[in-house]
This record gives C-alpha cells, sequence and structure tokens, in this order.
C-alpha cells in the first residue's frame, strides 16, 4: 500500500509519500485552510492509496477537535476522505513524531516548534498530551518558554536552559524510560539532562506510515493488535 504522510506545522507542512526520499516542504501559518492545503498536495503527489495526517492541535478517536491557533479556520468539520479520496488518519503532530521515535518501553517525547508538544508512550500505546498549557512562572505556561516565541523573546542561551529544565521536571514527574526532543526548534544547541536525547524532524514520516501497518509496532511491542496504537490517546 502506497502511504502519503503530511506532517503539519505553526510554519511549514511537510508530506512524503511511500517510495520518495526526500519530502516536499510548504508554508503554512494563518491563511492556511484543508482545503489549501489538499489543492497544495494533490497538485504535487497523486501516487498514494491512504493517508496519515499529523495535525498541531487536539485530535480525538482520529477526528480534529479544534482549529489550530496558528493555521487558518475550518479544519474540524472538513472531510479529508473524500478530498484525498481514499482513507485518512489523523493524530496529533507530537504523537506521530513520536511513533516514528519510539523504540519500545516507556517514552516521553516533546516537540519543540511554534509551541511545545508532548506525547507519552506506554508499552505501545500512544498518549498525546498538552503539558505545554500547563503553568510554568510569571503567569505564563511551558509554550510560552519552550516554543518559538519564547526563543525569540529569551534568546538561545536562556531557552536551551529552559527547555533543560522542562525536560528534568518531566522526567521526574513521569518516569518515562528514555525521552525524546524533537520538533524543528531542536536542532538549535541544547545540553539535555541525563536519559534525553534530541530526536529528528523526519521522523514524523516514519510515524505515520507505521499508522497503516498491520501490526502496528510489530517487534518492538509484541503484543500489540492489529490498529491499537491509531485508536487510543490520539
Amino acid at each position: 500500500m502506497r502511504i502519503l504522510v503530511i506532517d503539519i506545522g505553526g510554519s511549514h507542512f511537510k508530506f512524503l509519500a511511500t517510495g520518495h526520499k526526500k519530502p516536499v516542504k510548504m508554508p503554512s501559518g494563518a491563511q492556511l485552510t484543508p482545503q489549501r492545503m489538499v489543492a497544495h498536495v494533490k497538485r504535487s503527489t497523486s501516487e498514494y492509496d491512504a493517508v496519515s495526517i499529523g495535525y498541531p492541535g487536539g485530535v480525538h478517536r482520529g477526528r480534529i477537535i479544534e482549529d489550530a491557533p496558528n493555521l487558518g479556520n475550518g479544519w474540524v468539520e472538513f472531510d479529508f476522505q473524500k478530498a484525498f479520496g481514499c482513507p485518512v488518519k489523523i493524530v496529533n503532530d507530537s504523537a506521530m513524531q513520536a511513533l516514528g521515535s519510539y523504540r519500545g518501553g516507556r517514552m516521553l517525547f516533546l516537540g519543540l516548534g511554534t509551541g511545545l508538544g508532548s506525547t507519552f508512550i506506554l508499552e505501545g500505546v500512544v498518549h498525546a498530551m498538552e503539558l505545554g498549557d500547563l503553568p510554568y512562572r510569571k503567569g505564563r505556561i511551558y509554550t510560552e518558554y519552550r516554543g518559538k516565541a519564547g526563543r525569540k523573546r529569551l534568546g538561545q542561551a536562556r531557552w536551551a536552559w529552559h527547555v533543560a529544565k522542562a525536560v528534568t521536571q518531566f522526567q521526574a514527574a513521569l518516569q518515562p524510560e528514555y525521552t525524546v526532543v524533537g520538533g524543528g526548534a531542536a536542532a538549535h544547541p541544547l545540553r539535555l539532562p541525563r536519559g534525553a536525547v534530541r530526536g529528528h524532524n523526519n521522523k514524523a514520516f516514519l510515524g505515520g506510515f507505521r499508522l497503516w501497518e498491520k501490526r502496528v509496532l510489530k517487534g518492538i511491542r509484541k503484543k500489540a493488535k492489529p490498529g491499537e496504537v491509531a485508536s487510543f490517546g490520539m
């Protein structure tokens, strides 16, 4: 089966189809509606039988439940399956990258991008979270210190310090076996605490492909049932 994976971010969206090595990258932002996104993708490729979408906002059991603050409107009610003419699975964008980064056991994923994405995978079951919305300090939430605007306001050194502190705090609270720090901003210099490793944005595409595997995470979680990871916590 040929799969098209679309990874939508606050400033760019990227897509990659089975058999291709290099993703196509295009601007997103406040002018990007689902209609425009689909039109851009379909102009570039028609070689797919199924679609995976990583969406930078609330997703519940495969349905978008809120318009993302950094994108245009109309995402909640949009019929992606009709637009693409094939089956479509939608998950939170951090959950998709986390799934591609997963090596088994208990993993915490933190995505540094326009905001702060977060996902916890517990023995193969994916739980998308919103840790970035938790209160942090001076009346601000975690996202305001770790997202794109926070880095611009704080400067690289202070931003990196707050990122490391957040990783340490979340590790202490959630007790993962390992933590992956990904997202576009993870490419900037960071000194991560013990137990944390730097991820790669392209892992989102692996996560999108994994959503359609007949045996989810085969070889990682031996007791997984078909489609189980795609059905829980996303």
